[in-house]
């Protein structure tokens, strides 16, 4: 008897268990084949390299020092005063402010001067007569020559014809949250400052 007859022979229920010997076989060979394949190894690093890894880590994120306190001011468009970590250089100073307006001179700075605790970079203006400067104080005053209002001191503003040191600090506040002058009379957008006290250091000053 051929297999097709057998098959015929059989009862609904016997062929139907057959299927079902059948399907669990093929299920169960494929489960075995799968389980027989070659697993990949993981290759979990030591925890000691791991925890010099880690330590490298830290070390390279770790200030060398303390922060350097430095401030940026002149043709720049957030002047102000700004932290620092050991090793960053002028060129830094001036990107942290905003970057240079145009128009700005450059080319009198030393960018690649390393930042010391306590300096100020001033960004002058090209064409403004003023040279950049980087140290520990002001830019201060020369005497017979014009102060520069975007670079004055307090005390070097005192220093001008009917401006005491209440009105010295105004100049400069409010070029710290303004930004510097675009000319000589944008002072009297200073508080305290009037046509008639512009009038008097006119001579004395410039942009």
């Amino acid at each position: 008897m051929g297999i097709r007859e057998r098959l015929d022979s059989l009862s609904r229920a016997e062929l139907t268990g057959l299927v079902i010997v059948v399907a669990v076989t093929l299920v169960g060979a494929g489960l075995w084949y799968l389980r027989s394949l070659p697993k990949p190894v993981a290759i979990a690093a030591s925890s000691g390299t791991a925890g010099v890894a880690s330590v490298a880590a830290e070390a390279s994120a770790s200030p060398t020092g303390p922060p350097l306190i430095v401030d940026v001011t002149g043709w720049v468009r957030r002047p102000g005063v700004y932290e620092f970590a050991q090793g960053d250089r002028v060129i830094d100073a001036v990107e942290r402010a905003g970057g240079a307006k145009p128009n700005a001179d450059l080319s009198v700075l030393n960018l690649a001067a390393p930042l010391t605790d306590g300096s100020q970079v001033v960004v002058p203006k090209s064409g403004g007569g003023v040279t950049g400067a980087t140290g520990s104080g002001g830019t201060g005053a020369t005497p017979g020559a014009l102060l520069n209002i975007n670079t004055a001191s307090a005390a070097d503003f005192e220093s001008l014809s009917g401006i005491g040191e209440v009105l010295a600090a105004a100049i400069v506040d409010y070029r710290t949250e303004n930004g510097p002058f675009a000319s000589v009379d944008d002072l009297e957008d200073v508080s305290g400052i009037g046509p008639a006290t512009l009038e008097e250091i006119r001579d004395q000053i410039t942009v």
